[in-house]
């Protein structure tokens, strides 16, 4: 695949996945156009030698993976010898979630309650047009619960700023409170003619096709803007679009794992090589802290491998052998803040992938997971960059140290560098996420490291 088609396909699933459940929908469906199999983790499994499959867990979570095809039980002898070849994401990104009760009348304007889910950085919401996507539970006519994806997909609501001149102070210093300013406005009705949101979510899931819906029970939705990404620049050298943290390392990770070649930019031998066992897991609940069943704090990773490998020992000489790439994006340099940076350490977009290192193991990067990440990326002729935070400000953090703490798999934090990080529209480089997927293929196919 070349970087416009990488690019052009990134653009396509980052429309299509308004929400982490409908993320893992669309990998779903790009797994098993590779031959992957879905497996369901209340059943028992029957893993064959070089079988590819995945999971999902709690439709916002999944686990991919390809087996080894030589000996042993299930091609195990040949995953205890060498180890996975992991690369993890998450499929989260901060936004506003609909309230459990939601409805609010005032001046005869409709708006629905929100909460903030992790750090919005809340201007940009702003006279945005939005709308509404996500899980809705319900009974069925035969009294069964059941559950389905909407997907409202047309601009429904807005959250309006207030006029300049009814605050002069808004260009100095306006703060926003989460509770009072940000319920978005979805129409005009009378107090008596208020519609209920529990009908329309009905209605919505029968415009679906799903017709057998006695009543809606609960649900999980979030605003999105609908504003579509794009190619950016007087050369396009840009993509914009919500969601890049972390849809764009899911993509890219996705891309690795199914790739059968790519072409002649990567030695013809790694595409024969398709005998190392390789593992993407894309978690959930990242942006508020991964304490979750579905998140990397939780044992959805662990049990799969406990399940894969049975036998401790083997397991344990396994994940000896085995490492993670932590992907999840950088912070660039702005060209307007670039004192927000260490000189030595400020990412450019466009310059490559960025190596993320941290004193207190904010990031689990360490000399030796970073040097073979190097060699990975000299091989396949592809720049890096490395980041550590100013020495006076504080660090944020990924799945990697996580993860590295759950099942003790030596880790690698990296990420592709981005502008705007956490606002409704985000900005990234078009070759960088091209060249980390490069890296990425080679990795998971590298028998030795």
């Amino acid at each position: 695949m070349d970087q416009e088609r990488f690019n052009q396909e990134l653009i396509d699933f980052l429309a299509a996945s308004p929400t982490p459940f409908h993320a893992v929908e669309q990998m779903a469906v790009r797994l098993s156009r590779a031959g992957f199999t879905q497996l369901h983790e209340a059943d028992a499994w029957q893993l064959a030698p070089g079988g590819r499959y995945f999971i999902t867990r709690n439709d916002s979570s999944l686990i991919a993976w390809r087996l080894p095809g030589r000996g042993g039980r299930s091609g195990l002898a040949g995953l205890v010898e060498s180890g996975f070849r992991m690369v993890g994401a998450h499929t989260d990104s901060p936004c506003l979630k609909v309230k459990p009760n939601p409805e609010v009348h005032r001046h005869a304007y409709v708006q629905l309650g929100v909460e903030v889910y992790g750090g919005v950085l809340l201007n940009p919401w702003f006279d945005r047009d939005l709308s509404i996507a996500g899980r809705v539970s319900y009974l069925t006519q035969a009294g069964d619960v059941a559950h389905g994806l909407i997907d409202f997909t047309q601009p429904v609501a807005i959250i309006p700023s207030l006029a300049i001149h009814l605050d002069r102070e808004a260009n100095k210093n306006r703060s926003i409170n989460a509770q009072t300013y940000l319920p978005p406005i979805l129409g005009q009705a009378q107090a008596s003619d208020k519609p209920n949101f529990k009908v329309l979510l009905q209605q919505r899931l029968e415009a679906t096709g799903v017709s057998d819906v006695a009543q809606v029970l609960d649900y999980e939705l979030f605003f999105y803007p609908t504003q579509r990404p794009e190619f950016v620049g007087l050369a396009h050298e840009f993509i914009a679009s919500a969601r890049l943290d972390n849809l764009l390392s899911c993509y890219i990770g996705l891309q690795a794992l199914v790739a059968q070649n790519m072409n002649k930019d990567l030695n013809e031998d790694l595409d024969k090589n398709m005998d190392q066992a390789a593992l993407l897991v894309c978690n959930d609940h990242e942006e508020v802290g991964s304490t979750s069943a579905a998140g990397a704090r939780g044992p959805m990773l662990k049990q799969l491998l406990e399940r894969v490998l049975p036998e401790a020992q083997e397991r344990g000489r396994a994940v000896a052998r085995s490492m993670l790439i932590s992907a999840d994006n950088a912070h660039g340099v702005h060209p307007n803040f670039s004192d927000r940076h260490d000189d030595n350490h400020g990412p450019l977009l466009n310059h490559g992938a960025v190596i993320k290192l941290n004193a207190n193991q904010h990031y689990a990067t360490n000399s030796e997971t970073s040097a073979i990440f190097r060699k990975l990326a000299a091989d396949a002729e592809v720049p890096l960059q490395a980041f550590v935070v100013r020495s006076d400000m504080a660090c944020g953090s990924t799945i990697g140290p996580l993860t590295a703490a759950e099942i003790g798999v030596r880790t690698l934090d990296v990420g592709v560098p981005q502008l705007a990080m956490h606002s409704i529209r985000e900005l990234a480089g078009t070759v960088d996420a091209y060249n980390l997927h490069r890296i990425l293929h080679r990795f998971f196919r590298t028998a030795r490291l």
